[in-house]
């Protein structure tokens, strides 16, 4: 947990505040890559994530918040209440949206989406790496960043959805596709719009190429749980996780002390170590790949494929 200073608020669109901190006199700035997030944590002591969306380079870390009024309230709280001057503890700086180097790259955002995604796309645009970007908002008055959008030139389009429409997705990426084929396919941005992504992708056999940041569950159905044994390594306790159960909320009510806070596996805040035993992932933050490596879990939704998992609590 690192308290840091608010050192300005700029209103980048129609509801949406960037906030900007640096570190206090004599602390260090954890550095960060593009995709990165931060854990903010709220007045009341709740924790929300929101994407670092500045210069990588720079002395400060940026977040964008969009004014959810039926939110869980800590974007009224950023927007009502938070001023230059004030302290803010921020806890750690994670990165599950991490952007993968030497490929060709589409980059699909939606609304305040573009936060972790124009960190990425200001640097493809400094290397030799094939990119290109489609920004999609409602109007333009509502899409923040645009300045810094267009300066990235050609590469990066922008569809006003009141001017022309909602994009059909399968057809904007068989044009992207057809200039990169190789591409991998980054979304982030309302969930119709990740899943228009995913449906179009895994039409086309493409479905490994997505890598996605999820602000809400999507709407897709879930396995009935299991019951499985949950055997804590360093604290040395062995936990049964019954049927219709979280592993976290059983974890938790046993006195054992884990970071969560969406527990819906969209916020990756509870990820814990694995050391034995085969996971069924059911979270939207680990990539196929991650997943397959069965290194780590999400306590908040995923389970044990067997009888019994061992993790590093």
């Amino acid at each position: 947990m690192q308290e840091l200073l608010v050192r300005g608020l700029t209103l980048e669109a129609e509801d949406v505040l960037t906030v900007d901190l640096v570190a206090a006199a004599g602390a260090e700035l954890p550095a960060w890559t593009p995709g990165a997030h931060v854990d903010l944590v709220v007045s009341d002591g709740t924790v929300r994530q929101y994407s670092l969306c500045g210069n990588p380079e720079s002395r400060s870390l940026t977040i964008a918040v969009r004014h959810e009024r039926t939110g869980r309230g800590g974007s009224s709280w950023v927007h009502a209440s938070v001023r230059p001057g004030d302290r803010i503890a921020v806890r750690g700086v994670k990165n599950h949206f991490e952007l993968e180097t030497g490929a060709p790259v589409i980059l699909i955002a939606g609304g305040v989406g573009i936060t972790p995604l124009l960190p990425m796309a200001e640097r493809l645009a400094s290397t030799g790496v094939p990119w290109r970007m489609v920004y999609v908002g409602r109007s333009e008055a509502r899409m923040p960043f645009l300045e810094r959008v267009h300066a990235l030139g050609p590469a990066a389009s922008v569809r006003e959805t009141t001017v022309s429409g909602r994009p059909d997705i399968a057809g904007l990426l068989d044009g992207l596709l057809g200039d990169l084929p190789d591409a991998l396919v980054y979304v982030c941005g309302p969930g119709p719009l990740t899943g228009a992504v995913q449906e179009a992708l895994d039409a086309r056999g493409l479905g490994s190429r997505l890598h996605a940041e999820y602000f809400e569950v999507p709407d897709l159905p879930v396995a009935e749980p299991g019951a499985f044994t949950l055997r804590l390594e360093r604290s040395g306790v062995e936990l049964a996780v019954p049927s219709g159960r979280s592993a976290l909320e059983v974890v938790t009510e046993a006195g054992i002390d884990v970071l969560s806070d969406c527990e819906e596996g969209i916020c990756g805040s509870c990820e814990t170590r694995v050391l034995t035993g085969e996971v069924d992932h059911r979270d939207y933050v680990l990539t196929a790949a991650e997943k397959a490596g069965n290194s780590c879990m999400m306590l908040c939704v995923s389970r044990a494929l067997g009888p019994r998992l061992v993790v590093d609590l």
